[in-house]
């Protein structure tokens, strides 16, 4: 035989093809896990820069930003001035989007629906947010956020990754390499994508809001599906048996070692712990998405849509098994909060979504004992305009993206409860007290896992790059028990 059919015949693509075991591709797509031969750590023992209040973050992402003048930051005093013009006092020359730049006027429009306040906090919640109201003394709402992007894109961007250009770490992927893996049989960074009934349009989600940039691949966030195969090419195919899927997994090791003999390249280590974790993953994923264990009483607190794989419910569920299973960082995304036209409908139909399972969500860790340590967000990429997009009738309106405020919610973690952070002006389009900008968030998160967002950096291209971004930015030492 000679030497180039040899090599061709040790290929690993081509031993890959041969062998008739799909393992292979799933071990490819598995970009989040640890280097082969590293201690897999808790973060009890991980090199945190600071004493952590929290293990794990649970982040619920509502993407297409949520209004905050219909759900947190409660108005009273815009009913009396609806259909006014907004005064250019105000609105201070903003640049506006394309779609309301040209229209005529900017009515100030009320919010249709009452608040109330709520807890011993007194926290002034919508009629919308039901359940969010019963755990208005667990959680710390901060009206003061604010970003730079006008526009969708960028500013989730901006919010996953603290850059609004694309290429950078994703915020899971930040918090895998700074704290490692505390479970060995899955992935240290999820994803999960579900869709609102109320959606107007639905904005795009790219896999590089999950990506781990110029990190190492292996911080990279795992998306599990909806469905009988939540992570692709993970089951044995027919005919494979689980010894013949070892054996198979011991040889390709073997001639991976013998690669890194040669080319000493880091990312042969990493791709064969990422093989090893797949094979774990073969029995750890489906006890993971296995919900007939749950207590009927557990169920029916996250709501009728829990029983549907793919739905918010059902994915917010699976995140408190996931925060069991110490899985570090967990991200939801649920799409459909782009209301530029009949909100109140769209609006509606996306809270009753989501507030049941996000209040079940803090109450199920709570209850046990898992909320003083795991750290759950709530929240959007930006607000929505005081004033409405398009004609303003007793029923419908719409509102258009506004990056000067806006609203969302922390729990747990290490966070003060009941309390709410920042103010904004009598029209919610200003923020007058103590504002949070998105690179002083991503700081806080960090801060609660023990990590120092100035630390916590790689060298690219002559620039530490770090989540919070290159400006100074700081933690938000008042929200923070």
């Amino acid at each position: 035989m000679d030497a180039l059919k040899f090599a061709q015949q040790i290929n690993r693509r081509d031993f890959l093809q041969r062998s008739g075991c799909s393992l292979g591709a799933a071990a490819l797509g598995l970009l989040g896990m640890q280097k082969a031969g590293a201690s897999t750590k808790s973060i009890e023992e991980a090199a945190t820069h600071i004493a952590p209040r929290a293990k794990r973050v649970i982040y619920l992402f509502q993407s297409g930003a949520p209004t905050q003048i219909e759900t947190f930051d409660y108005k009273p005093g815009l009913k009396d001035l609806d259909t006014t013009e907004l005064p250019d006092s105000i609105r201070m020359g903003q640049r506006l989007t394309g779609m309301t730049s040209g229209q005529a006027n900017f009515p100030v429009t009320a919010s249709r629906f009452s608040f109330a306040q709520h807890g011993q906090s007194g926290m002034w919640l919508s009629e919308l947010l039901p359940h969010t109201a019963s755990i208005a003394d667990d959680i710390c709402v901060i009206r003061s956020m604010h970003t730079e992007a006008i526009n969708h894109d960028p500013a989730i961007t901006f919010c996953q990754t603290g850059s609004q250009l694309a290429g950078r770490p994703s915020m899971g992927a930040w918090v895998a390499y700074g704290l490692g893996s505390a479970n060995q049989n899955l992935p240290t960074f999820t994803v999960m994508i579900s869709r609102g009934t109320g959606r107007q349009g639905t904005q795009p989600l790219y896999d590089r809001l999950w990506g781990s940039g110029v990190l190492p691949g292996r911080y990279q966030g795992i998306k599990l599906r909806a469905g009988e195969e939540p992570v692709l090419y993970l089951a044995n195919p027919a005919g494979c048996s689980t010894q013949v899927r070892r054996q198979m997994l011991d040889q390709l090791r073997d001639l991976n070692e013998q690669k890194y003999t040669v080319a000493q390249d880091p990312e042969i280590r990493t791709r064969i712990e990422q093989y090893e974790l797949a094979f774990r993953m073969q029995s750890a994923v489906p006890d993971l998405t296995d919900i007939s264990d749950e207590p009927e009483h557990i169920l029916e607190m996250y709501g009728p849509d829990v029983y549907k794989p793919g739905t918010y419910a059902r994915n917010c569920l699976l995140a408190r098994r996931m925060a069991e299973r110490d899985v570090r960082f967990v991200q939801l995304y649920h799409m459909g909060w782009d209301h530029h036209d009949n909100l109140p409908d769209h609006l509606t139909k996306q809270c009753r979504d989501t507030d049941q399972p996000s209040a079940a969500l803090v109450n199920d860790l709570k209850q046990r004992g898992m909320l003083d340590d795991t750290l759950v967000i709530w929240g959007g990429e930006f607000g929505r305009t005081v004033y409405s997009q398009g004609k303003v009738t007793d029923t419908t309106y719409g509102r258009d993206h506004h990056p000067r405020c806006f609203s969302l919610w922390m729990a747990g973690g290490g966070i003060k409860p009941g309390m709410v952070h920042g103010e904004t002006d009598d029209f919610s389009y200003n923020i007058t007290k103590d504002p949070v900008h998105v690179n002083d968030l991503h700081a806080t998160i960090l801060d609660c896992l023990g990590l120092d967002h100035e630390r916590l950096s790689m060298p690219y291209q002559g620039l530490d790059v770090r989540l919070s971004g290159v400006e100074e930015r700081h933690p938000v030492k008042a929200i923070l028990a």
